[in-house]
């Protein structure tokens, strides 16, 4: 799989001169960054803008606008990045055009596989050295990703590897977008391959349907870029690739101001809500963004946000052993979801998965079917939550960004 990948991809980029530092130094218990420290930016792409910022720059670069048109074709239907693919162009101009508008921003430098192929998690890096993660997961009726928002995370969740790290930078919204569109043009390489050699016997899709954002960071904390990404993402041909934003789910641990205003975008997405704990005691020790909006408060939000979009909000839920997996845990948890009405919420159990040095472990067998079954006395629609790729470190909490 690997190899397809990289084929795909364009010579890399050189290295920006002044490389990001990216420090080894864990942040401080309870410590978060709201804000992403200062950094050279990534280079503009197309994919930065809707279709008539893209015909502004377009003109800012020396051609005519209506070559905006054109490439966006090329990089959201044909999902192609050689010019000599882009027989529309100008044979004189083509190549130049192409690294202007559409520099390369992602470089392939790591690709891990697991479930039998079904689930490929590609480390990328950044024009500047950062590097992040993206997963691709194949299943019968759907084809999801999970991708990054930020390079590291701000958020300090002490069981989660990517909230160790401390947050490196904010991404633009086209290496937000890029993550996306390498995915879907590695599949249509694959679904090229099949073709070639007569046909598969598989049948299920090699479309990307469904985009999460739980890689790394915290998409709310990057507002700007990741709700330019969203419009990317599902906007129609040429303006974007079209998805479906039913197809979509924005996750948060928390920031409420972030998801007052993704409410009021009025879009039908699903929001995931990273809690973790129904008490502010332990919440305050797990996401530690809960020292600033306390749970009734983060759940109000999200209770609005169903409210206002009629899309069902996702509760996330890691067990931890003897942490956050007593009983009176899951029946306080049942009993704030349904003080705020039936039908708005469902919860995700999540096996905890293992990160390094960790000193948490997931909850025993017998101790998380009593969480489940007292969260579904409560009414409250419950579903432990799949763990694809956990051996690649590949699930959630586990993105920590890593060359070898």
């Amino acid at each position: 799989m690997s190899e397809t990948l990289n084929r795909g991809e364009a010579t890399a980029p050189a290295a920006t001169k002044v490389p990001v530092e990216i420090s080894n130094v864990r942040p401080a218990p309870g410590q978060i960054a709201l804000k992403a420290p200062r950094r050279a930016k990534p280079p503009k792409h197309i994919a930065d803008f809707d279709m008539a910022g893209r015909r502004e720059f377009l003109k800012e670069l020396g051609y005519q606008s209506f070559r905006a048109s054109q490439l966006s074709k090329h990089y959201f239907e044909r999902l192609v990045t050689d010019p000599a693919e882009m027989t529309d162009l100008p044979a004189k101009d083509r190549e130049q055009m192409v690294a202007q508008a559409m520099p390369q921003l992602l470089t392939p430098v790591r690709t891990l596989e697991a479930d039998g192929g079904d689930t490929l998690k590609v480390v990328h890096r950044l024009f500047d050295g950062a590097l992040i993660e993206s997963v691709i997961m194949r299943y019968d009726n759907r084809v999801t990703m999970c991708i990054s928002s930020q390079a590291g995370c701000g958020m300090n969740c002490p069981f989660c590897a990517t909230g160790q790290q401390g947050l490196t930078r904010n991404l633009s919204t086209a290496e937000i977008v890029e993550q996306v569109v390498a995915g879907a043009r590695y599949l249509k390489q694959i679904k090229g391959l099949e073709e070639a050699e007569g046909g598969s016997e598989d049948t299920r899709p090699l479309r990307v349907s469904n985009i999460v954002f739980m890689g790394m960071g915290e998409a709310l904390a990057n507002y700007k870029a990741t709700m330019g990404a969203v419009h990317r993402l599902i906007d129609p041909s040429p303006e974007g690739l079209g998805i479906s934003a039913r197809g979509l789910t924005m996750s948060t641990v928390g920031l409420v101001p972030g998801i007052r205003k993704f409410e009021l975008e009025k879009l039908p997405i699903t929001l995931a809500l990273s809690l973790h704990a129904p008490d502010d005691e332990l919440r305050d020790e797990l996401i530690p963004i809960n020292q600033r909006w306390k749970v009734d408060e983060t759940l109000d939000a999200a209770y609005d946000y169903y409210r206002t979009t009629g899309r069902r909000v996702s509760i996330e839920y890691a067990l931890i052993r003897d942490i956050n997996d007593q009983g009176w845990r899951a029946d306080l948890l049942g009993k704030k979801l349904a003080q705020r009405g039936r039908g708005w919420v469902h919860v995700n159990p999540i096996p905890l998965n293992p990160t390094p040095g960790s000193k948490w472990t997931a909850s025993r067998k017998g101790v998380e079917q009593n969480f489940v079954e007292r969260l579904r006395a409560h009414g409250i629609p419950t579903t432990i939550r799949d763990t694809r790729g956990s051996d690649i470190d590949g699930a959630c909490g586990q993105l920590a960004a890593k060359e070898d």
